[in-house]
């Protein structure tokens, strides 16, 4: 029986990674400043990302993909063992959930139109759920989508939505019926029709290369057949692609935080203090182990609740728990590795500053930290009592 950590390193993955590897410090690593400076990444990355075949990894062969959702998770982790960033990820990959209810839906019309282009590196998709006055409770969007015909006309507003500032469409979650949950439907809104402006690009702590912004939707017409799925049928669509989500946040904290470790260790090695290596003091020493050995408890149980998930288990409240344990492990590791850089852990030429910045992020998006310990509680104690 093959272990959850030897999917991880099958002879295919291994390709994988060395593929990844180089593509990240050929590419990636040289320009990652500029981008951070310019506030996005170019489309060139997408189109050479296509041509590798990392932009198909999780979709279905009849929309031009390949691969399942663990490759796309090795890719993830190597861009930033190699020296990317969670920031270039998040931007890379923002198809990962900006397409994905497209794909399911399997609408010929709309794979040929918005998801292959995506898959191929033409096209950039965003996901717009979350919105000024609800956050993202799905079940309280006010965006309104009014049926006119064989149109429907979009009004509202989204925020925090990633590539916004350059995604050729934004699958937008839209009210369609009455309140609550029930009557959310998702629709595909091409950023070039009339109405759809993206009011502010959204300057952020971290994740300075993936470009961040704030849309406004004002009457937009879009037809009827941008639709995806069942009118009403929004909320479920959103709620299954949660997990994944969650589970790609949990998978970049660890290689953050395996990242970080590497960088800590060669820094304690080289760095010396009254002509003494860092990594001959004590103190040094057991923080190392410390980084060590929460890094790679967090990775052996987001690997093994990853590869279950994949496998079709229910496994709402460990993915909740992997994210958790993830964050917790990647909060520790990037502080203790800013520390014993010193003073150049806190100048931005430093690799580790940018990793300290990018995963604050992490506790926050797919679920806060307390969302995610509502749904293990949920599970632990059952559903709260309501008294009446």
């Amino acid at each position: 029986m093959t272990s959850a950590n030897e999917l991880w390193y099958t002879d295919e993955r291994r390709a994988l990674r060395e593929a990844v590897r180089g593509f990240t410090r050929r590419e990636i690593v040289p320009n990652l400043p500029a981008w951070e400076e310019a506030g996005e990444l170019p489309r060139s990355l997408h189109e050479k990302a296509a041509e590798l075949g990392l932009l198909g990894f999780d979709f279905p062969e009849k929309a031009g993909g390949e691969g399942d959702f663990i490759d796309l998770m090795v890719a993830n982790e190597e861009i930033i063992l190699a020296g990317g960033s969670t920031g270039v990820t998040s931007a890379l990959f923002s198809h990962t959930i900006g397409a994905p209810h497209i794909a399911a839906a399997g609408d010929p019309w709309q794979l040929d139109e918005f998801v292959r282009p995506v898959v191929a590196g033409t096209k950039i998709a965003s996901l717009g759920v979350t919105e000024p006055g609800t956050g993202s409770d799905v079940g309280s969007i006010t965006t309104r989508a009014m049926r006119d015909g064989d149109e429907y006309v979009i009004t509202g507003g989204k925020t925090f939505i990633t590539s916004g500032t350059r995604a050729d469409f934004v699958t937008v979650a839209a009210r369609t019926g009455g309140p609550g949950h029930r009557g959310v439907s998702l629709l595909i809104v091409e950023s070039d029709r009339p109405g759809f402006t993206v009011a502010s690009r959204l300057k952020k702590m971290g994740w300075l290369c993936s470009d961040t912004a704030e849309l406004v939707f004002d009457q937009v017409r879009v037809p009827a057949r941008n639709l995806i799925g069942q009118e009403n049928t929004g909320f479920l669509q959103i709620m299954q692609r949660f997990e994944s989500e969650r589970l790609t946040l949990a998978v970049q904290a660890v290689a953050t935080a395996e990242r970080c470790v590497g960088l800590a260790k060669e820094h304690a090695t080289v760095r010396t203090t009254f002509g003494v290596p860092l990594a001959e003091r004590q103190v040094i020493r057991h923080k190392l182990a410390e980084m060590q050995r929460q890094t790679m408890v967090a990775r052996t149980y987001v690997r093994d609740v990853t590869a279950r998930w994949a496998a079709g288990e229910d496994v709402g409240a460990e993915v909740a728990m992997a994210k958790n344990t993830a964050v917790a492990a990647c909060d520790f590791v990037v502080d203790e590795a800013v520390q014993i850089h010193g003073g150049m852990g806190y100048m931005r030429e430093t690799e580790v500053e940018r990793h300290y910045r990018d995963s604050r992020i992490l506790g926050i998006g797919g679920g806060t930290n307390e969302i995610m310990n509502e749904i293990i509680a949920k599970r632990l104690l059952g559903a709260p009592r309501v008294d009446r």
